[in-house]
């Protein structure tokens, strides 16, 4: 989750811009390996799918600086996994404005990150705002930089691209960068967001066997924008 009012750390990056500017947004590998170039798909396989951090891949704790808070939440590991498996590369979009509001060292946020890498297995990239919410970066979500840099960096299409996250701003930030959003709600998920998102899950493993294979998802039928 990212995107509320009272955001979430960020993480660093190996070449990081000055905490609480607006030059855009952060772009690394966790565990310092090179991003790989997306295979080519047929038309069923995304180029790429990017995920929120906090409250999609782990449990949500606010400004987090300490890797043993790091906890996946239930069904992640596979399905993340199964993203790699189609050869599909995974990547990290991620509002983190703990930097910006100096409640976090660059060495603690890097520390998380790779908790999650050891946790989760390795991510192509990680895009990270860490920017506050009155900055006017146009990288924090739902803002379609992160999204949008991510891709870059990954040389896949946003139009191909997937964005799976728990909150508006992260289907938000995928619309508005020509990409599919797949919201996953949690307890902190508001009811408009849900009424307003093209496609939802129940679980991320839902979420990434609709991306992947069409499955049908419980309780919810894509629409033609979400298909998209």
């Amino acid at each position: 989750m990212t995107g509320r009012p009272a955001a979430r750390p960020p993480l660093p990056s190996r070449r990081p811009s000055p905490a609480g500017g607006t030059a855009g947004p952060w772009l690394f590998e966790a565990g310092g390996g090179a991003a790989p170039v997306p295979r080519s798909h047929g038309a069923a396989l995304p180029d790429a799918v990017l995920f929120d951090r906090d409250g999609t891949l782990v449990a949500d704790v606010p400004y987090n600086g300490d890797p043993a808070l790091v906890v996946p939440l239930p069904s992640v590991r596979e399905a993340v996994a199964a993203v790699r498996a189609r050869g599909v590369p995974v990547a990290v979009v991620s509002n983190q404005s703990g930097v910006a509001r100096g409640l976090l060292t660059h060495r603690q946020v890097e520390a998380v990150a790779r908790r999650v890498e050891e946790l989760l297995g390795p991510f192509a990239v990680w895009a990270v705002c860490p920017h506050g919410p009155g900055d006017g970066c146009g990288c924090r979500k739902p803002a379609p930089g992160l999204v949008r840099a991510a891709c870059a960096r990954l040389g896949a299409d946003p139009a191909r691209t997937v964005v799976v996250g728990d909150i508006g701003a992260d289907v938000t930030a995928a619309r508005a960068a020509g990409a599919r959003g797949v919201l996953v709600p949690t307890a902190v998920t508001r009811a408009e967001e849900v009424a307003a998102a093209a496609e939802t899950a129940p679980t991320l493993l839902d979420a990434v066997r609709l991306v992947l294979d069409g499955a049908p998802v419980p309780g919810r039928t894509a629409t033609a924008e979400g298909a998209r």
